[in-house]
């Protein structure tokens, strides 16, 4: 997990009143990343990209935060998220790039 001030409120507050289901979403998600052939920095994009889908401006933040520490370039974080203009529209796009501005 990142440091402590990086989570945020709402999933602090998983972690303290739901400590088992945390543990377990934490498990997941570690064998997600491991059981297969990418590596971190795909993974984390390719999240990116999911998040900015959904518009989670929460996970968006995560998950570029996540892909420049497993080696990412802001470009390339960039660059993953103008990929989907054509499939989540214009509005989806640049709401996520403004939140990336957050982040990078």
């Amino acid at each position: 997990m990142s440091e402590e001030k990086e989570v945020p409120k709402h999933y602090r507050v998983i972690l303290e009143k739901h400590p088992q289901f945390a543990e377990m979403h934490e498990r997941m998600a570690e064998a997600a990343r491991q059981g297969g052939p990418l590596d971190g920095k795909i993974g984390h994009l390719i999240q990116l990209a999911a998040a900015a889908s959904i518009r989670s401006e929460g996970a968006v933040h995560s998950h570029a935060r996540r892909a420049l520490e497993a080696g990412a370039t802001k470009e390339e974080i960039r660059h993953a998220v103008l990929l989907l203009a054509t499939t989540i529209g214009f509005p989806a796009v640049a709401a996520a790039l403004d939140w990336l501005n957050d982040i990078i």
